[in-house]
């Protein structure tokens, strides 16, 4: 899961004419769910979201203080271009979760924030409409978040999981002879063998 976090003064979400959400201070996050996220991605990025220090204390140090500390409010939108895969100029979408899966998982992350936090705090934009989003951002503050279990390219995933199935029938198949025949320790009379540094003393043993 990717989001995009910005620190605001103000931020709104209209559709057509209708003004549907704003809030005042707080963080709009804009959220891109990948086909792999789990529960294990959306407990991430809610105690990520909440937590984030991006705001000064009473005393003007920054970094101080999260939405939660200050009673702030967030307004999340979900956003699947952040799921993009550019194939040279033209972007690619099939990193983002399908719609009829998304919209119930983004929904119980809304959830999930308003139990952890004020449910009254946490607006929303409307899932799968075209939105236009206002943001005011203060600072300006930005921050790029991902989870750990998050998507990667699926041209990185294909290349992973081969060298695994290499791997996976290289030890079913034992050592090779080649690598048989390395492990086999040099003679001591070998003149070719190198001491290493003077004085260090060989790992060789009789058998």
């Amino acid at each position: 899961m990717k989001a995009t976090i910005q620190r605001v003064t103000r931020a709104s979400v209209t559709v057509g004419e209708e003004q549907i959400s704003s809030i005042g201070r707080g963080l709009c996050v804009l959220l891109g769910i990948s086909v792999e996220d789990t529960q294990k991605d959306v407990d991430y990025m809610v105690r990520k979201i909440l937590n984030l220090r991006l705001f000064e204390d009473e005393n003007g140090r920054a970094w101080s203080r999260s939405v939660m500390d200050g009673g702030l409010e967030v307004l999340c939108v979900s956003q699947f271009t952040l799921q993009c895969i550019l194939k040279a100029n033209k972007p690619d979408f099939h990193s983002a979760m399908p719609a009829e899966l998304a919209q119930p998982f983004y929904n119980r992350m809304l959830e999930q924030m308003r139990e952890a936090y004020q449910p009254q705090l946490i607006k929303d934009g409307k899932f799968g409409a075209k939105m236009q989003v206002l943001i005011q951002n203060d600072g300006p503050v930005t921050i790029q978040l991902e989870s750990p279990t998050g998507p990667t390219d699926p041209k990185q995933l294909y290349k992973q999981e081969k060298q695994q199935q290499r791997k996976e029938k290289s030890r079913s198949k034992g050592p090779s002879e080649s690598s048989r025949e390395k492990a086999v320790p040099r003679s001591k009379a070998d003149p070719s063998a190198s001491s290493g540094a003077d004085g260090d003393v060989s790992s060789e043993r009789e058998p």
